[in-house]
């Protein structure tokens, strides 16, 4: 390989975000000028720091555009993440790059590159962009450097995958088979709406299911767009407001409010999701969206709260009652299964998930959450690797220790939620799991799934967990079945994981069987991981 490398690095679209995230980005690039040095490589960064933004990060398609402009597409090419992303600012560049392609994010929570990197892993996936990639905490450990220079003297990375293998129903237990190819065959007989409310605002390349391979599930998009949310969100009374509001009091959810609006949430912030929250049913009830997803980032972030507290809300089955027009409750005693940040594939895995698990006769309230971080802890005596999964909000409280009494609505960092508005926060609990992924490759739908557990840690250690993230998030303390971490992060192609809770241990796996042959009867390549 060349000994004259590229370094790029995307960044958000947010000038706050890059600028407060700069100083991690730009420690991450000086470990790795150590490791570029000792090996002899000239590391070339192709766009500078910019003194006026205070960052260096491609902010933009259009910058992302004109970086490429400059570089030999034959020569290596490294993109370096400490910090979320988004992968359409380089994607551009990266589909017509001729040279080998090399990801690396730093093993940090803190803004966060891991889940950055997972998301333009997904997206170079998707797109079919043959790429590499690694992770470290250091770069000083055996596992990166041996990686790097692979890389460097081949232009790939082997990682080890043998945790994955075909879903084949003749290994599976015939019962579970059966459950969920009849449930499939019934899904895809009916069809069903998915309401997208502004398609791909977020950067997600990976998240946008592709029409034609969706349709073959039967499902089938309505789009939307959330300036009718905000719209519709006019037309919701102060009094219904102040009912969906009360009825969460009463379930015991905390509100942490201040009194400044810009750094605190405030009751009237709450209010204005509580508006959201009714406005999202009654639209999705009228274009008869059987799952919907508000991208709410961006556009809808400078006009009103965030949507997460209505996102968790949505995905639990008991939640605030609203009626439509003519005073029939919309949905009575069920979830409305919502798809954060309009990630499709994981909409298309919340719905299928939901009503299967009715059909199990399991509670079907599911959500996804970034793959956010992960350490070793000491459970019972056993070291178990620990992952962070954390998301802004859409987990439902029947996930959490204690329900709606154990969750709170902390005001969202203002950098990223410049209106405010509040999470619905709490610790999930205990129990076993199963997890999964839907993804686009070599333009097909596959879907990823494995069990794993939730486990309990220490009030001190999931202080630590969240304050090294984000302490306004719902957090999951997760371990799964069969996968270590770097396996995790070598197969995995989103930024997201999907989860839901069975039973017990048994429960589990027939549960994660019977949604593999229900994915499988759909079309989608199925694989199991761990089990």
């Amino acid at each position: 390989m060349s000994k004259e490398i590229y370094l790029i690095a995307s960044g958000d679209l947010r000038l706050s975000a890059n600028q407060t995230c700069w100083p991690a980005q730009k420690e991450m690039e000086d470990s790795l000028q150590g490791v570029f040095d000792n090996l002899g490589v000239n590391v070339i960064r192709t766009h500078k720091f910019d003194e006026e933004k205070g960052h260096g990060f491609i902010d933009s398609q259009k910058m992302g555009m004109e970086v490429f402009r400059t570089i030999d597409p034959e020569k290596p090419l490294i993109v370096a993440e400490s910090v979320w992303q988004f992968s359409h600012h380089v994607l551009a560049g990266l589909t017509t790059h001729k040279g080998p392609i090399l990801t690396i994010a730093n093993w940090s929570g803190q803004w966060p590159g891991l889940v950055g990197m997972l998301n333009l892993n997904g997206s170079l996936t998707k797109a079919g962009v043959s790429y590499s990639t690694i992770w470290s905490k250091e770069f000083n450990d055996e596992f990166f450097l041996n990686g790097f220079k692979e890389w460097l003297e081949t232009g790939k990375i082997t990682h080890d995958l043998s945790h994955v293998r075909d879903f084949d129903s003749k290994d599976a237990p015939a019962k579970a088979v059966e459950i969920g190819s009849s449930f499939a065959k019934e899904f895809r007989r009916n069809k069903a709406i998915m309401g997208v409310f502004d398609e791909g605002c977020m950067g997600m390349f990976n998240a946008i299911i592709p029409d034609h391979l969706l349709h073959k599930t039967g499902l089938f998009k309505e789009r939307l767009s959330q300036s009718t949310l905000y719209a519709a969100m006019q037309n919701v009374s102060a009094e219904e407001a102040e009912e969906v509001l009360e009825w969460l009091l009463d379930r015991g959810l905390t509100f942490n409010w201040g009194k400044n609006p810009e750094t605190e949430l405030t009751r009237e912030q709450t209010l204005e999701q509580c508006k959201m929250y009714v406005a999202a049913l009654r639209l999705a009830d009228k274009f008869g969206c059987d799952t919907i997803g508000i991208q709410y980032q961006q556009g809808l972030n400078e006009l009103c709260p965030a949507s997460d507290l209505v996102e968790g809300l949505l995905n639990n089955t008991e939640r605030p009652p609203v009626t439509d027009e003519q005073g029939v409750e919309i949905l009575a005693g069920k979830a409305l299964p919502h798809f954060n940040e309009v990630d499709e594939c994981a909409g298309l895995d919340s719905l299928i998930t939901y009503h299967l698990w009715d059909q199990l006769g399991l509670v079907g309230d599911n959500t996804l959450h970034d793959l956010r971080y992960g350490e070793n802890f000491t459970i019972d005596g056993k070291e178990e690797f620990v992952w962070v999964f954390l998301i802004s909000g859409a987990a439902p409280p029947s996930h959490f220790s204690g329900g709606y009494k154990g969750a709170s609505s902390d005001r969202q960092p203002a950098m990223y939620f410049p209106q405010g508005g509040g999470s619905l926060k709490g610790v999930s609990k205990p129990g076993h799991i199963v997890w999964s992924r839907v993804f686009v490759m070599d333009d097909q739908l596959h879907c990823d799934l494995g069990t794993g557990k939730v486990v309990e840690l220490p009030e001190e250690e999931t202080k630590r967990r969240w304050e090294m993230t984000t302490p306004e998030w719902p957090i999951m303390h997760g371990v799964l079945d069969g996968v270590n971490r770097d396996q995790m992060m070598a197969r995995h192609k989103a930024n997201h994981i999907h989860v839901v809770y069975a039973e017990n241990e048994e429960s589990a796996v027939e549960a994660c069987y019977a949604k593999a042959a229900a994915m499988n009867e759909l079309g989608i390549k199925t694989s199991l991981c761990g089990i």
